[in-house]
């Protein structure tokens, strides 16, 4: 069954996405979606391999382990353990090649220097990572889960840090030297008995053609003729900038169409984009379509004409035709349009459109003799009131197509006119913001949309500008500084606590307390099994495991204290978003990104809306 998914779904889609973060009354509001940006992943990128059914000798780090019943020489995986836990292995120098892989159920052996250790296991899930080749996200569960278990921070993401975006083409005569005209019926010829009809640039539908611009003032125009004639069936190359105010001898800009001085190109203009959006929504490759309320758009949409006729293009400059300047009606379901036609030895030499008219869907220009007058009129006429005909030869031949303006009008409806399938969010990272909960002596290697978490200990929404994602300890007497990504450890009531460092903070003042930031998870931090939640107990140090710092937890610091975001009872700090609530929607994984205290980190997301 033949069928399509239009790039209309798509526009819809980013638009809705746009518009869910500003809809109901209030924050308050059920029909409103709070959409929060996050960080994570302190921990470097390796391959994890989960094992089970391990024998009573343990593998060990900085050994080696392989899959291979001829033994370790000719082996098909081979890899050196960087950390050993419960019920997987942490590798890196995966070799006889990067692509190498245990399949799932292999006797996994471990190997040190000429001989076995002894250690066995079986495979389970496998993803190969190093620093430089991060994982592929996976869209399961399991994987939200895990991604929420080292969530450093979020930052709400309002309507004023996103737009609708378009792929930006600058005025750029060596990169971009011709450009295509706007037409309603560009199509692919992908065979099978269709033939299509591709643009100037060869692309087979308008979204995927190059027929708009941004000029050295930030000024947006839709190209709507582009020299394009019988001799020149894909147009012309552009010489003049579009501008709304051109210097002399550069072309004429008069109700909102730019002509170049040969008319050879024709340009409406569009918007202007903002400073603040320029500095927030404009990269190397993506440019913003501006607010409803931009004061530009606003009167491009006020000028709009629907069904209007801007551009009649030359399809047969023909023969046998009457010399002289003649007028045409524009004919079709629409009325009021009407074309200049200049006629020189028998052949169309220019059509000047002098009333693009209203309200056409489909619509015609006859070369025929005249007939009738004014709204009856057909054919050409030797006066622009439509009212002494012209008599045309019968055989004189010749054709002309009017194009019909988009929908509502040129400039009616930026985001259909110019694809905006795609969204960017603008989100700045300013220094340890959020009074703490973005850390700057650690680095992260994941990216993130959630929408609507719920705020840790309640049933509410958040609506915070940020959120941490992780836990935190007051410690007292620590006798050396913790180090980032080095796992921490305490002596509990049931068993040990694990985590892993994401930032140590000295007190001011101090050298031996501070607030030290970690992570917990199910893949690394399980004792029997469990993650054991660290203990609000002086007499039970917590000790690093590379650092060999040692402190304990300040009991006594003073309950609903907040410090460098963080709330404290007992000493211990939980995270502001409730574990797995909302809805992951996008993930991003990255090679690190390093923070600094005086560093803004400004990252542009775009998010194309696809279906397949």
């Amino acid at each position: 069954m033949a069928a399509i998914i239009s790039d209309k779904f798509r526009i819809f889609n980013a638009q809705q996405f746009l518009e869910s973060l500003s809809e109901g009354p209030d924050d308050t509001s059920d029909e409103r979606t709070r959409v929060y940006f996050f960080v994570g992943r302190p921990q470097r990128w390796d391959a994890y391999l989960e094992i089970y059914s391990k024998n009573a000798t343990s593998f060990v780090q900085g050994q080696e382990v392989y899959v291979g019943v001829a033994g370790y020489s000719t082996a098909t995986f081979k890899a050196k353990i960087r950390k050993v836990h419960e019920n997987s292995l942490i590798l890196f120098d995966v070799f006889p090649s990067p692509t190498s892989s245990p399949e799932v159920g292999s006797l996994l052996k471990g190997w040190e220097g000429v001989a076995d250790t002894g250690a066995e296991a079986l495979t389970g899930v496998y993803r190969y990572a190093t620093e430089d080749i991060p994982p592929v996200p996976l869209d399961n569960q399991s994987e939200k889960y895990d991604i929420y278990d080292d969530i450093i921070a979020a930052k709400r993401v309002t309507s004023s840090y996103a737009r609708s975006v378009i792929r930006r083409y600058n005025w750029d005569l060596v990169v971009n030297p011709k450009f295509d005209m706007w037409k309603p019926d560009y199509s692919a010829t992908p065979g099978g008995g269709l033939i299509g009809k591709p643009s100037a640039t060869g692309a087979g539908s308008i979204g995927d053609a190059k027929f708009y611009v941004i000029n050295t003032n930030y000024e947006v125009f839709k190209c709507i003729y582009n020299g394009q004639t019988p001799t020149n069936p894909t147009g012309v190359n552009s010489t003049y900038e579009p501008k709304t105010t051109p210097s002399p001898g550069q072309g004429t800009y008069v109700d909102g169409i730019y002509q170049e001085p040969d008319s050879a190109y024709i340009w409406k203009f569009m918007y202007t984009i903002p400073t603040d959006d320029v500095l927030r929504f404009l990269s190397t490759d993506f440019m913003p379509i501006v607010e409803q309320t931009n004061s530009t758009r606003v009167a491009t949409e006020a000028a709009a004409i629907d069904g209007a006729v801007h551009v009649v293009l030359i399809e047969d400059f023909g023969t046998n035709l009457p010399a002289g300047t003649h007028y045409a009606p524009i004919v079709g379901d629409g009325s009021g349009g009407k074309v200049e036609i200049v006629v020189a030895a028998g052949a169309i030499s220019s059509v000047n459109v002098t009333d693009p008219g209203s309200d056409y869907t489909y619509a015609t220009v006859s070369l025929d003799s005249g007939t009738g007058s004014g709204v009856t009129a057909y054919g050409l006429f030797s006066d622009e009131a439509l009212t002494a005909p012209v008599v045309v030869a019968s055989n004189a031949t010749g054709a002309l197509e009017p194009i019909i303006s988009p929908q509502g009008g040129h400039g009616s409806n930026m985001e259909q006119e110019l694809n905006g399938k795609r969204v960017m969010l603008n989100i700045r990272l300013v220094y340890s913001e959020g009074s703490g909960d973005f850390p700057v002596d650690n680095d992260f290697r994941r990216i993130g949309i959630v929408r609507d978490p719920i705020l840790a200990g309640t049933t509410e929404f958040s609506s915070q500008d940020t959120l941490s994602g992780i836990y935190a300890i007051k410690i007292n007497g620590a006798t050396a500084n913790y180090i980032v990504d080095e796992t921490i450890s305490q002596t509990v009531s049931n068993g040990i606590a694990y985590g892993t460092v994401v930032s140590w903070t000295l007190d001011s003042g101090s050298t031996t307390s501070g607030v030290l930031k970690y992570i917990q998870s199910p893949v690394v931090h399980t004792d029997k099994g469990i993650v054991k939640e660290f203990e609000s107990d002086a007499s039970n140090s917590i000790t690093g495991e590379l650092s060999l710092a040692s402190g304990t937890v300040d009991t006594a610091f003073a309950d609903g204290t907040v410090v460098l975001g963080q709330t404290f009872n007992d000493g211990l700090s939980l995270p502001e978003i409730k574990n797995n609530s909302g809805e992951i929607i996008y993930i991003e994984n990255r090679r690190l990104i390093t923070r600094a205290p005086d560093q803004i980190e400004d990252i542009k997301l775009v998010i194309e809306f696809w279906c397949s």
